[in-house]
């Protein structure tokens, strides 16, 4: 079934028509189409202006945090190819990760040419907060407005030892391979700022220590993380600010 590129309201949507960049008369009808434009072309142009000044200052430009699915593939992508990055690829492997979701991955970062490291918890860990998650509401209610407590406990491991990896080796970048309407322009280029990531591993730290104790201290931020404030890196959405085009991403990742 044919959808619009930018809405995706499918061809049965009554009246609805396509011009041949796939894109319905709906969102060619809204006035904010151009606006929304001038943004992307704004926040891309930024993000160029950081490569230059951040780009070879280390081993690594940008740190990717790989899921292996659609949107953080071609992200992995557009980031080597389309920008020219040196880019370290890594993935949370919560022991539920699939044979074939790996062979996926070995095959793209492969074929990109991109160092992959694969982080694994240990799974008694992981099977004991993911138990107490399953039971009970772990987190305050505004924390899981956004997630499960399952999941907000596996995306709180992602994002810290993501975190942790990139300020420890010095990469300026880490990238996230959020679809557009996750990441809004807005957020699609982000300083992390030190006082803010403290508050925010702060409300979930808690919750995960009273499950694991000190186990859970080697995934999180320590003291010494905080006091080297220029090391922080900034957050990437580059789907937010590329033309989004399903056809496309499926296409090309057919190639890989």
């Amino acid at each position: 079934m044919k959808t619009c590129t930018q809405c995706i309201l499918p061809e049965t949507f009554p009246g609805i028509k396509f011009n041949d960049k796939g894109v319905c008369n709906h969102c060619l009808s809204f006035k904010g189409l151009t606006i929304l434009e001038e943004q992307k072309k704004e926040y891309e142009e930024k993000f160029l202006a950081l490569i230059e000044q951040r780009r070879n200052h280390g081993s690594y430009d940008c740190l990717m945090a790989y899921s292996g699915g659609k949107d953080s593939t071609y992200t992995l992508q557009v980031l080597k190819e389309h920008y020219g990055l040196r880019v370290l690829a890594l993935t949370l492997d919560n022991g539920f990760v699939s044979d074939i979701a790996f062979s996926n991955m070995r095959s793209v970062t492969d074929k990109l040419g991109i160092d992959h490291i694969i982080f694994k918890p240990r799974f008694d860990l992981m099977k004991q907060i993911f138990r107490r998650a399953s039971e009970e509401d772990i987190y305050s209610k505004k924390t899981l407005e956004r997630a499960s407590t399952i999941c907000t406990s596996c995306i709180s491991f992602v994002k810290f030892i993501t975190l942790k990896m990139a300020i420890e080796k010095r990469i300026p970048f880490i990238g996230y391979g959020w679809s557009p309407g996750q990441a809004p322009i807005q957020s699609s280029i982000m300083k992390t700022n030190p006082s803010l990531i403290k508050m925010t591993q702060k409300i979930v730290y808690d919750p995960l220590y009273k499950i694991a104790g000190d186990d859970i201290k080697p995934y999180f931020l320590e003291e010494r993380h905080f006091e080297e404030k220029d090391a922080f890196p900034y957050n990437i959405h580059p789907l937010a600010f590329l033309e989004y085009n399903e056809d496309k991403i499926y296409a090309r990742l057919k190639e890989l």
